[in-house]
């Protein structure tokens, strides 16, 4: 009888480490076409740009790194992700380095459970982002939830740069329309409006649109999607729209530090259409920032970046640089 041959320790191990390189090409590839394609609901002719992630606390962030130079980071706001300065990128990309993630739970990024998903958690993990990504001094752009999520980096001094979209860094204590409104979002009939009817992206954000045609289907569809589990509206969304008060400590913790912002060169780029931030919020800008430059659009709403994008993408890369 002749013994079955036996392969060698080494020839496991050749054929274990051959598995493993094939494994590890396999998965960059995979990880290659995901950077490139995504879910197939993105709308890559709108939306370009190559995928990356970057670990923080809870999981990972997806964010996009165009261009080369100065870097200018991008901070959305809510229920939207970085596909809303998709214009912006191309723009200022030409001549610096272009950074826009997406926050937790929003667009391409994880979504846990067990994750806070309150305004300050954002701003923490923003800036384990902005270490792991290797930014130290940047221009930074913030929209909506971006101002109060974003701000605190301006505030320790690592912001060269700053242009505010549409946004705010204060408590609505003294301010009654938009503490009525936020009370309303918080409560029990706001959250089933959330989870039920998807409030946020269906009734809010057309409403806050100059012109609602200017949110087309096509564009509309790219924020829709992320949000179609009603579970996901609560978890992410609402936890928001209950910030909005919840968070008023947070808030008024960087109103008392705002004289800070009157070092950076900054500019103000605003849509006087807006029904969710209107013009006196602008108004408060311009007295605490009095040395501000504003742009304000007289048709636009919450969003000028998406309805005006050449003027406005024009406007942001020329100060970026």
């Amino acid at each position: 009888m002749i013994a079955a041959a036996v392969p060698s320790h080494d020839s496991r191990v050749t054929r274990r480490a051959t598995h493993n390189s094939q494994l590890a090409t396999h998965n960059s590839q995979l990880d290659s076409r995901i950077a490139t394609i995504g879910p197939a609901w993105l709308d890559r002719h709108e939306y370009p740009f190559a995928s990356k992630w970057a670990a923080v606390s809870g999981g990972r962030l997806h964010y996009v790194d165009e261009g080369s130079g100065s870097p200018t980071l991008l901070v959305h706001g809510t229920p939207t992700w970085s596909f809303e300065y998709r214009h912006v990128i191309r723009a200022v990309s030409d001549s610096n380095r272009c950074v826009a993630p997406d926050h937790l739970g929003f667009g391409l990024s994880d979504r846990p459970r067990a994750a806070s998903y309150a305004p300050e958690a954002h701003a923490d993990r923003l800036r384990e982002f902005v270490n792991a990504v290797g930014l130290d001094r940047f221009a930074m752009v913030v929209h909506d939830f971006g101002g109060p999520i974003g701000l605190p980096l301006a505030l320790e001094g690592r912001v060269t740069r700053l242009v505010i979209l549409n946004s705010w860094m204060w408590p609505f204590d003294d301010d009654r329309e938009m503490a009525n409104r936020a009370r309303f979002a918080a409560g029990a009939m706001g959250r089933w409006m959330y989870r039920h009817l998807n409030a946020s992206l269906r009734l809010i954000m057309p409403s806050a649109y100059g012109r609602r045609a200017n949110l087309t289907k096509a564009i509309h569809r790219q924020y829709l999607e992320p949000f179609r589990d009603r579970d996901a509206r609560v978890l992410v969304l609402w936890a928001l729209a209950r910030a909005l008060l919840g968070s008023s400590a947070f808030y008024r913790d960087l109103y008392a530090h705002a004289e800070r912002l009157r070092a950076i060169p900054t500019k103000i780029i605003w849509g006087m259409k807006d029904s969710a931030f209107r013009p006196y919020q602008l108004e408060r800008w311009r007295k605490l920032l009095p040395e501000a430059t504003v742009l304000t659009l007289e048709h636009a709403g919450h969003w000028p970046h998406e309805e005006a994008p050449a003027e406005v993408a024009e406007a942001i890369a020329s100060f970026v640089a």
